[in-house]
């Protein structure tokens, strides 16, 4: 199956969901209040200057000319406000610069006046200027600015950055909560997929939905283990049931039958026969492996020393002797007899009637590489990932010889167990190529 390129977790994802819908609602919200205070914001900034314009119309209006620069002098030390006379010279530039100013200019007209004059700037002098005349005499006062400005974009940027921070660190919180559980659930299965069976799941849980998985997991948890140990005693009885019978009848052979040719079959069908009960159990065996670092080329040797007969079978091993792997040593011993015992059965020359079997290695950042390559006549494309299924044949070329149909299966059963990997490819110029994949000790 081809994986994803780009594959993200349970928990990315509900965080990336929460947090999406979160900063979506808050930028939403944002815009809804910006919109809700435009209008009033406006309309009371320029209630406030016309109410500024007024007293200060209303103040001068009402006092000589002698008294008008006390006054100018004292509304400007109180309420930071100036006035000065409007010269025929004096240069300003238009305040409506935006819609916010265009309604707070159109407010100021309709209360004071047509002929108002509001300016963002005088004679270069930035401020809210407004113009006015009192009895023919026309004068600006200028505000301070800030009285009629939103909340800037700087402010909202802290606001709402602040806002967004929360909203991450609530996402991730909320996330991490939902999927405890769940990650909970996945170790356990894992460690169930490993052979232990000991994994109990908290039956206590607040959410209803969680405690009833976590209850059926755990029941079935319990049945596994008892099917498990069901299986042990059952296979374990099968072998001893069986091969009694079977050294009764090989006794019986040597004893009662005369012909040598037929005792030599009879012997050879029991010793496939008990070979068959070994890959059997093998198969069958738990998945309870103790990893330890191992020297490759020791164990690959003691594999080596099993198959001495050379006019079937010849084996040439390149490893250096201080390669060390994580392994389980009765484990890769396993495995390595089973690839030899293999290519010893189907990895024949068609010409000679001899097995060629040669053993390399490679390193690939943490992993070492084994490669076990026969020069038989190789296994069809299609066919190569079933090899690993229990009881599958490949090619008729490769089934010349009688055997359960288990031995890749047990290698690559054995290999997951230990953290490895088995991949079967058929070697240039023909022949199997398996590689065995384990981690480097340190």
């Amino acid at each position: 199956m081809p994986r994803n390129r780009f594959a993200l977790s349970l928990f990315w994802r509900t965080f990336i969901l929460l947090a999406v819908l979160l900063t979506a609602g808050i930028v939403a919200w944002v815009q809804t209040f910006r919109a809700l205070e435009f209008e009033p914001r406006a309309i009371q900034a320029a209630q406030q200057i016309a109410s500024l314009v007024n007293l200060s119309r209303t103040a001068l209006q009402y006092a000589d000319r002698i008294n008008r620069v006390t006054l100018v002098k004292t509304i400007f030390d109180q309420e930071s406000i100036s006035l000065k006379p409007r010269e025929p010279a004096d240069q300003y530039e238009r305040f409506e610069i935006s819609r916010f100013t265009e309604v707070i200019s159109s407010e100021l007209r309709s209360r004071l006046g047509p002929d108002t004059i509001i300016a963002s700037s005088v004679n270069k002098v930035p401020g809210l200027w407004v113009g006015f005349q009192i009895e023919g005499d026309r004068y600006w006062l200028q505000a301070d600015p800030t009285r009629v400005e939103l909340m800037t974009g700087r402010t909202w940027f802290i606001w709402v950055g602040i806002a967004v921070v929360a909203t991450v660190l609530g996402s991730a919180t909320i996330a991490r909560l939902i999927n405890q559980p769940l990650k909970e659930l996945s170790f356990a299965a894992s460690r169930i997929r490993e052979g232990e069976y000991d994994s109990i799941l908290d039956e206590s849980m607040l959410t209803r939905e969680i405690r009833e998985v976590n209850q059926g997991f755990n029941r079935m948890a319990r049945e596994l283990a008892k099917v498990e140990e069901d299986r042990a005693v059952m296979l374990a009885g099968i072998s001893h049931d069986l091969r009694t019978p079977l050294a009764r009848i090989r006794l019986e052979a040597e004893m009662s039958v005369h012909d040598e040719e037929a005792r030599r079959n009879i012997a050879a069908d029991v010793d496939q026969l008990d070979a068959i009960i070994d890959k059997f159990m093998d198969y069958a065996r738990p998945g309870e492996v103790s990893l330890v670092p191992v020297h490759v080329s020791s164990v690959v040797d003691k594999a080596i020393s099993q198959f001495r007969d050379t006019k079937r079978i010849r084996i040439a091993a390149k490893l250096p002797i201080d390669t060390k792997v994580m392994a389980d040593e009765t484990e890769l011993g396993r495995v390595l007899s089973n690839l030899f015992e293999n290519a010893r059965r189907y990895g024949r020359n068609t010409y000679t009637g001899v097995a060629n079997v040669e053993v390399n290695y490679t390193r690939s950042g943490s992993w070492v590489i084994l490669s076990v390559r026969d020069h038989g006549p190789g296994v069809s494309p299609e066919k190569l990932v079933q090899l690993t299924t229990p009881f599958f044949r490949g090619d008729a070329a490769r089934t010349a010889a009688s055997g359960a149909g288990l031995g890749l299966a047990i290698v690559d059963k054995a290999l997951q167990r230990m953290g490895g990997a088995l991949e079967l490819a058929n070697a240039p110029g023909g022949g199997l190529l398996a590689h065995i994949r384990l981690k480097r000790a340190p």
